[in-house]
Parts: C-alpha cells; structure tokens; sequence
C-alpha cells in the first residue's frame, strides 16, 4: 500500500531556480509510488511557518509521515515548532538534518533539540558526520545520503587540468566566497590565465564584500558571476571548467561537491564539518584548512603541474554509492 508523506521544507524551486536536495527527494518519492505533499511554497518566512502549521493539520488525517527539513538557523524554530505540532497530532514525523553548523545548534539550543530529537520516529542524517556528531549527544540517527542521479552526470576526466575553477554555492559570509578570489589572486601569480567562475544565488552582503575584492585586485576579466543555474545548466557550464572550490568554513556533505567529483572536476576543499567524512585527502580530493587561501592556491598549483593524477577517477567511484535506486532502498526501509 502506498505511503502519503507531508514533506516540511522550503519548497521555493519555482521561485528562485534552484533545485534543492527536497526537490530531489520528493521526485524519487513520486516515482516510487509514494504520494507527496510539500509545503510550505510562502515567500516571507513567516508565513511559510504559519502554513506548514496549517497544512499539518489541514492533511493530518491522510499523511502516514512528516517529514521536516532541519537547518541551523531560522528554520531551526520552524522545525521545532512543525514538529511539536506533529507530535500534538499524534503524526511521526522524521527531522531530516542539514547544514555543517547543526552541530553548533544543537549545543546551543540542547531543550529544543531534544524535543525535535528525542521524540521523532526517526532522525535522518545524510552524511556520516552528523550522524555521529548526533549520536554522540544521545539522539538515535539513521545514515541516508543524499542523491545522487548519476547516469545525469557525464564524466570527463582532467587529465591535463587547466587554471580554470569553478564555485557552486550560495553568496553567504558562512560560506566564505571572498576566499574564492583570494584563491584566483595567488594562483595567478603563476598561472596569469587563470579564471574563475562564481554560480550561485545572494543570500546575503556578501557578494558586495566578493566584488570589492574582485575590484581591489584587478580580477574584472577574470571573474565571472552567472547568479542562480538550474542543474542542468552550471553542469553544462562546468564542461569548461577543471577544478571545483569549496571555500566554506562549516559544511556538512554538499550535493554540490558531490557533483562536482561525479562530473571529473578536481574538488579542493577546506577541512571542516563533513568534508573529511565526505573527501579522503590526496585520494579523490584535496583537503586544505579553513580560511587559508593560500594553501588552496598552493594545492592548485600542484594539481595543474600534475600531482594527484588519481583524484578524479577514485572520487567518480566513490559518489557512485549515492545513487537513487540505493538512496530509495534505505528509505523503503525506514517507512515500510
């Protein structure tokens, strides 16, 4: 008998372009037979809360599961109150855990925390790191991963890899992008032709803080800003590009990176959050420490003279245990 999910996230896809792990989760779902319900699509955050508190009850009677996105910032009430509210009604609901600095949020919000936590059908992590970061405070979490689709992902490998890098992520301070500039400036010291491409949509001032770093060093014809890709098209732009940055100092398993090592680019990345639980150093990436631009600059450079030659063939590999017919089987088991 089919299964009727409320899935409880930031359902904005048709508004902002950007295809989100919830958007990927609720098609796997669809094509498996399950019927969805997502909410809430509400631009102001504040109603988006009031209507997935409203649909909750307005479809308690037909979900056999509620599913709640958790982050680390706003959202974290929303989820805190979603899921009581779920609990009030007598639903299961299933937090399904996000972001590198959730860790940081469950410390610093540890009454909340275990009412989200302590009282769900199942806590729901997609990479190891949280898993064992939330097992480690007493929450019981079952590993499923994040999907990936990878027969949309063509491979190429970057057998001569050349000084053109590649950024995917949104414009947020957490996310440190000005250090994908500083990044560009050290390694064209050596390399003058080398460019970088910056994708992603702005969160917050910080692209302000990115352009008047790019201005600062001269960097006008050497950057490039596309703002917001659906998935389709910055893997389509990523064919021009060898080497994928991430400059974030907290993370947990990006789809992002993920895509990147499933496409042959060269992922460097900072140490931080999940990443190393995600990436094996010098075997299917490069792991450097947060906010040191220069190491990443360095590493860069040894990539293009050829070392690591092994990178990108060892990480295909790896992403391909994310696939969605093993993805769905982990869920098969959870909500049968």
């Amino acid at each position: 008998m089919s299964k009727t999910i409320l899935y409880i996230g930031n359902n904005l896809s048709k508004k902002t372009g950007y295809i989100s792990s919830m958007d990927d989760l609720c098609h796997l779902f669809r094509e498996n037979k399950y019927t969805i319900i997502q909410s809430s699509d509400k631009s102001n955050k504040f109603f988006r809360i009031l209507d997935m508190l409203f649909t909750i009850v307005f479809y308690s009677k037909k979900i056999d599961f509620v599913l709640i996105d958790v982050f680390s910032t706003f959202y974290f009430y929303g989820a805190f109150l979603t899921s009581q509210w779920a609990r009030i009604l007598g639903l299961k609901y299933i937090p399904i855990l996000h972001g590198g600095n959730l860790p940081n949020r469950i410390e610093n919000s540890k009454r909340l925390s275990n009412f989200i936590f302590r009282n769900s059908y199942k806590n729901i992590a997609p990479s190891n790191y949280l898993k064992y970061v939330f097992e480690k405070k007493g929450y019981s979490t079952v590993l499923v991963p994040n999907i990936l689709n990878i027969e949309n992902y063509n491979f190429r490998e970057r057998l001569y890899p050349q000084p053109k890098i590649l950024w995917v992520r949104a414009f947020r301070h957490l996310y440190n992008p000005t250090m994908a500039i500083q990044v560009l400036y050290y390694v064209k010291k050596k390399h003058p032709k080398a460019v970088l491409c910056m994708v992603g949509p702005e969160k917050d001032d910080s692209i302000d803080e990115v352009k008047s770093i790019v201005k600062k060093y001269n960097l006008e014809n050497s950057v490039e800003f596309t703002g917001v890709l659906s998935k389709e098209k910055w893997i389509k732009k990523s064919h021009n590009y060898d080497i994928f940055i991430n400059t974030t100092n907290f993370d947990n398993t990006p789809v992002s990176v993920m895509e990147a090592m499933a496409l042959g680019l060269v992922v460097v990345s900072t140490n931080v959050g999940g990443m190393p639980y995600l990436i094996s150093d010098k075997q299917d990436g490069v792991l450097i420490p947060e906010k040191n631009p220069k190491k990443m600059a360095n590493e860069i450079k040894l990539i293009l003279n050829g070392n690591y030659p092994q990178l990108t063939q060892n990480a295909r590999r790896k992403v391909e245990g994310f696939s969605a017919e093993k993805v769905i089987a982990r869920w098969n088991e959870i909500l049968y």
